[in-house]
């Protein structure tokens, strides 16, 4: 008798005790992920602002975004993702479009690609990638200023041949005993300049019964 007894308080104990650390781990998770998020949150921001800068807008970037689904063409994202608007005194002075690069030397490269309502590229920034350190890693904006040299080029300038690296012709420079992570960049970069050409008119929220002559293609 005195057995069960202390069996079943021996049970109840580890009851409570499971009990309460299932609570303390909970409790954990929730301000962990809490902390997690608001990081995240922080450093998405902060990346917006290095492509479109608080000059260049007056709305809060991180919030202001939209849904782009999975494999959505031309931007090939393995997921949904968000994309961003830039507004000027409510007017639409740019966008920020998520793309992936499937093809990169180790996996997919993750971007995001600024455009100007000019149709010129505010600037591009690789979001996550496993390339090689040391070799393919020169598309982090911390080891090397390469992804810069998008700024400013549209789908006219350079021009379709010459949207590539120089090893197969076209104008951007590749690196050092690695050209398949730069070549994947580039046409990632190109494909979204193609379809912010294609849905220009939903994008940059432009009336095209007030502007019929609106430019929706390359």
């Amino acid at each position: 008798m005195k057995a069960t007894r202390a069996i079943s308080r021996s049970a109840l104990f580890l009851g409570i005790f499971a009990a309460l650390a299932a609570a303390l781990i909970a409790w954990t998770w929730n301000t962990t992920k809490a902390d997690i998020e608001r990081s995240v949150r922080a450093a998405e921001a902060r990346q917006l602002l290095e492509i479109f800068p608080a000059n260049t807008h007056n709305n809060s970037l991180i919030d202001d975004r939209f849904t782009l689904k999975a494999n959505t063409p031309l931007l090939e994202l393995r997921g949904d993702r968000s994309g961003y608007t830039v507004r000027l005194n409510d007017e639409v002075v740019g966008i920020i479009l998520p793309a992936t690069a499937r093809d990169g030397y180790s996996g997919d490269i993750e971007l995001i690609v600024g455009i100007a309502a000019d149709g010129t590229v505010a600037g591009a920034r690789v979001v996550s990638h496993k390339e090689t350190p040391g070799l393919g890693d020169g598309i982090d904006t911390r080891k090397s200023p390469w992804m810069l040299s998008f700024n400013g080029r549209s789908l006219i300038s350079p021009s379709q041949p010459d949207w590539g690296v120089k090893k197969d012709g076209g104008a951007f420079d590749q690196f050092t005993g690695a050209t398949v992570t730069p070549r994947a960049v580039v046409a990632a970069v190109r494909r979204t300049l193609e379809y912010q050409a294609l849905h220009r008119a939903q994008l940059f929220e432009i009336d095209v019964a007030e502007n019929p002559a609106v430019e929706t293609g390359p």
